[in-house]
């Protein structure tokens, strides 16, 4: 009867211990299935992940900085595009207009040459032709350049001569052979001048 129990009492030790200590085999089938936690990482494992995505928030572009360059130059295309439309328009008929400047000079030559004539009706029909074509000039945004008594600049004049003067002083234009034009404020063609050198020796 002793004996029985004591078996009894070792089969019941038995079964315990396998309820309360499973096979490895059945720890690992656990941990996989339960979503366990993960191994513990080494610190020189952990370091080396942090520096790659240090070094991969560093590689990657600035897409701010990026996008607000690429709107500051499509915003200056568009100004230069605009500006260079404009000019277009304000100087598409400068060749027209060079090719008439000849005429006006001729005309301007002829009343020149008919100062005391007066009340010819000749005259006063050129006259009218040559103011005509002054006014169609500039209702196209072509004015005459004043020139006489100015100091010489060579963005505006071409000198022809250079003569010495008791009225005018060094460096100013005494006489005018070809009057210039501007076109809407820039020049279309340079007025053709003769400068004074000064009082004669």
């Amino acid at each position: 009867m002793e004996d029985e129990s004591k078996d009894l009492k070792n089969a019941e030790d038995l079964q315990a211990s396998e309820v309360t200590e499973p096979p490895k085999d059945a720890e690992a089938a656990d941990f996989h299935e339960n979503g366990g936690e993960q191994e513990a990482q080494e610190p020189g494992e952990e370091a080396g992940v942090a520096e790659k995505a240090e070094e991969t928030v560093e590689d990657e572009p600035d897409w701010k900085d990026r996008y607000m360059r690429t709107m500051a130059d499509f915003d200056n295309f568009r100004k230069r595009t605009a500006r260079d439309r404009e000019d277009l328009v304000k100087f598409a008929a400068s060749d027209v207009l060079k090719d008439v400047l000849p005429t006006v000079d001729n005309l301007a030559r002829a009343l020149d040459g008919a100062k005391d004539k007066t009340d010819d009706p000749f005259v006063d029909g050129v006259k009218l032709v040559y103011d005509g074509l002054v006014k169609a000039l500039a209702d196209h945004g072509a004015t005459p350049l004043d020139s006489i008594g100015e100091p010489f600049d060579a963005n505006f004049h071409e000198a022809l001569a250079q003569l010495p003067s008791e009225e005018v002083e060094e460096g100013h234009v005494i006489n005018e052979v070809k009057r210039g034009w501007l076109l809407n404020g820039k020049l279309l063609r340079a007025a053709q001048v003769v400068v004074s050198s000064g009082k004669p020796a």
